[in-house]
């Protein structure tokens, strides 16, 4: 068993998502209620190799929990894949004297925080992604917001779709994962899914049952489309030109990255970075905090690294039957 750390980081690393800012708070004060000192490092694994590493206290976390966003910035790092920048990363952990790491992020953060780990620096990750899309967990931090967010954007545009008996591609965030997708294709009650994991590419029969839609008197026709698939303005163009039926694309984009998170997103991220300090404290390393089966658990990485993870066909199939 690794070795109780005394100073603890913590990082935020690839996509940003609301409920980091509360998961940072948590592991901050959890920390100092504990004995330890925190150290902050901007812009993830980039800024750890660029050693911006700052002090944080209580204070340095005060009134940030309703924030969206993280306070500590985030990047993507694609050198760290390499043994030698790892390596280097370790050494300036110990030069700073970090020995262990609360990482917050998707499976990409969780491979450095694994690589971290062989060379010694105590490791936790915590899954921060608003695409749902890490296998050992029900839940990730910035999933509720993402998909609240999309869902309140997507009733908004069917308010004027049916006013104009349009039909709207709406494109939702999710490039290799289709969750917000789903979620909101039956959050919102849509004719259409497009997920990546499921996409057949049969954009006629998409066309063949607008058309039978209108024969039976429907005014208008809601497809959610995953980013993963995109084209959302090519669709339309096609789906207007065979149907004569006035259609519009609509990018939601990253606005839902953006915004205060829920309160689920608040309590689960809170509990979840108090979690991952409570397993640093324990002496414990190379683990990732999960949600499974209504219960706050940890994995090891290597195990959670290994898992797939995939649409359940329940959902999918009633996705379908109550259109």
């Amino acid at each position: 068993m690794a070795k109780e750390v005394q100073t603890i980081g913590v990082l935020t690393s690839g996509g940003d998502a609301p409920g980091m800012n509360a998961a940072i708070r948590a592991v901050v004060r959890q920390a100092l209620a504990k004995g330890k000192k925190v150290k902050g490092i901007k812009k993830g694994y980039a800024g750890l190799l660029a050693e911006e590493i700052i002090d944080m206290d209580a204070t340095s976390v005060s009134d940030t929990i309703s924030r969206g966003g993280t306070i500590l910035q985030t990047a993507r790092c694609l050198e760290f894949k390499e043994a030698e920048v790892q390596a280097k990363g370790a050494e300036i952990c110990r030069k700073h004297g970090i020995d262990g790491i609360v990482v917050i992020g998707g499976d990409g953060s969780f491979q450095g925080a694994q690589k971290l780990a062989r060379l010694g620096i105590n490791t936790i990750g915590v899954p921060g992604t608003i695409d749902l899309d890490i296998a050992c967990t029900d839940y990730t931090i910035g999933f509720d917001t993402a998909v609240n967010t999309a869902m309140e954007a997507i009733d908004k545009v069917r308010d004027t779709s049916t006013s104009h008996e349009r039909c709207s591609v709406i494109e939702v965030m999710g490039r290799g994962a289709g969750y917000i997708a789903l979620w909101c294709g039956i959050a919102n009650g849509s004719e259409e899914i497009l997920l990546p994991e499921k996409y057949d590419h049969d954009e006629e029969a998409i066309i063949k049952r607008i058309i039978e839609g209108r024969k039976k008197g429907k005014e208008h026709y809601i497809i959610i489309n995953a980013e993963g698939i995109g084209h959302s303005q090519e669709l339309a163009e096609k789906i207007e030109k065979a149907t004569g039926v006035e259609t519009r694309a609509t990018i939601l984009g990253h606005m839902q990255r953006g915004g205060s998170p829920t309160c689920k997103d608040r309590v689960y991220a809170s509990t979840m970075g108090a979690y991952a300090v409570d397993l640093l404290c324990e002496g414990k390393s190379n683990r990732v905090v999960a949600y499974k089966n209504g219960e706050f658990v940890d994995y090891d990485i290597e195990e959670a690294l290994a898992m797939q993870k995939t649409i359940p066909e329940y959902l999918y199939s009633i996705s379908k039957d109550l259109v």
